[in-house]
């Protein structure tokens, strides 16, 4: 039942903003560690951080205090222009990517759209052509632009939108030889999720990275990662590729690396950057202003100093393990799979309602296709949180089977 606040809130939403998602029907008003509270100051816990974006949760101290000091100083200026959290942030994200140049965007699709430019530039420098050929994977989800949008693996998304941009093959992720028979002379780049997650949780296997790794080697095809929401720590490394000590040509990262400021970024090797995008051949008002490159550098200066990547390679197999828990006690849970705090329970019922149900009880989830429970919490959740969680899910479970 909601209040009359919540609903006119929820009325003049309806009229004003154009309805491009179902929305639910709660309004959140603030957050406090792992949790949310709606207007009427109930609790929930965030197993969701907005998509993957919260990672040290809400109102972490220091975190706060350098954006509030960032605001009395200079928001925006411009890239014809040199700015000091600019240059200190791609310092610390290259290093922490083992990469040696950063563009900063507003946004993970923004990312992608510049990751596929280059990708096109350093074919283009090469052999002066202009046909040439990326492979994306089935299943995968890179952004709602149009570039990003023609190398998203799922029709349903694109067909609406059709013609997008061309010279776009796709396969199969974790299968090798679906991916050699789009290969052809005019390949200039292989592109996927180090783990999918629209897709349904599906990491990659090693061999798969390996030997995609060694095909585009010999014959000189980018690699291209999407870590835009495997990325920041997330699997129990900065980046998930670094599982599998496979590193990309390119990278596209974003959610996590602003901590909820909107910010993304690419990043490429040196031989890249050389043969890619030069003066006028990209470009953004926004990305890499003072703000949001402050909010990147504060970011990566608290994982350092406070070892978020430990704290998730200890909470994470506690978390798979009660997870499992799950899967084992109920019929309707076919599966969990994923890696580190990127987790998804595969249903064999829609979990709309499960979500839906959860919510009433105060837990905040968010599905991953029709039928998957996906888990993305903020990285500084506790034992003490995944019990939290795993008893409200465990009763919405078992609402579900009756």
């Amino acid at each position: 039942m909601q209040d009359g606040r919540t609903q006119e809130y929820i009325t003049q939403a309806e009229q004003d903003l154009l309805h491009t998602y179902n929305r639910y029907p709660i309004v959140f008003e603030r957050g406090e560690g792992v949790y949310l509270y709606d207007q009427k100051g109930k609790k929930y816990l965030d197993f969701f951080s907005g998509i993957a974006v919260n990672a040290l949760g809400y109102h972490y101290k220091d975190f706060d205090e350098a954006l509030k000091g960032q605001i009395d100083k200079l928001l925006h200026i411009s890239n014809y222009f040199y700015n000091e959290p600019a240059v200190l942030a791609a310092g610390k994200l290259k290093k922490a990517a083992g990469l040696d140049r950063v563009f900063f965007t507003n946004s993970g699709a923004e990312a992608v759209e510049g990751a596929l430019k280059a990708a096109r530039k350093y074919a283009y420098t090469r052999d002066g052509h202009t046909d040439h050929e990326i492979i994306a994977m089935n299943h995968s989800f890179h952004g709602r632009t149009m570039g990003a949008l023609s190398v998203t693996g799922n029709p349903h998304y694109r067909e609406a939108f059709e013609p997008l941009v061309g010279k776009i093959r796709f396969a199969d992720m974790n299968h090798f030889e679906s991916v050699l028979e789009q290969v052809s002379e005019k390949t200039c780049a292989v592109l996927f999720e180090t783990v999918q997650g629209e897709g349904g949780i599906y990491p990659a296997e090693k061999e798969f990275m390996e030997r995609i790794r060694a095909l585009c080697e010999e014959r000189d095809i980018l690699l291209i990662l999407d870590e835009i929401q495997c990325g920041m720590g997330r699997t129990g490394e900065m980046f998930a590729w670094q599982h599998y000590g496979v590193k990309p040509d390119i990278m596209a990262c974003a959610k996590a690396i602003g901590g909820g400021v909107p910010v993304g970024a690419f990043l490429m090797t040196e031989r890249v950057a050389e043969k890619s995008l030069g003066a006028g051949d990209h470009g953004t008002t926004y990305g890499g202003n003072p703000f949001a490159c402050c909010a990147v550098s504060k970011m990566l200066d608290l994982f350092e100093e406070n070892d978020i990547i430990g704290h998730v390679r200890e909470v994470a197999p506690y978390l798979e393990k009660r997870l499992d828990e799950l899967a084992a006690a109920f019929d309707c849970v076919k599966a969990r799979r994923g890696l580190g705090l990127m987790q998804g329970l595969e249903c064999n019922v829609p979990v709309g309602g499960i979500i839906s149900r959860c919510l009433e009880k105060g837990l905040v989830l968010i599905n991953a296709g029709s039928n998957i429970l996906r888990f993305v919490p903020p990285l500084v959740i506790t034992q003490e949180n995944v019990d939290e969680m795993t008893e409200i899910l465990w009763e919405a479970l078992q609402s579900a089977v009756l």
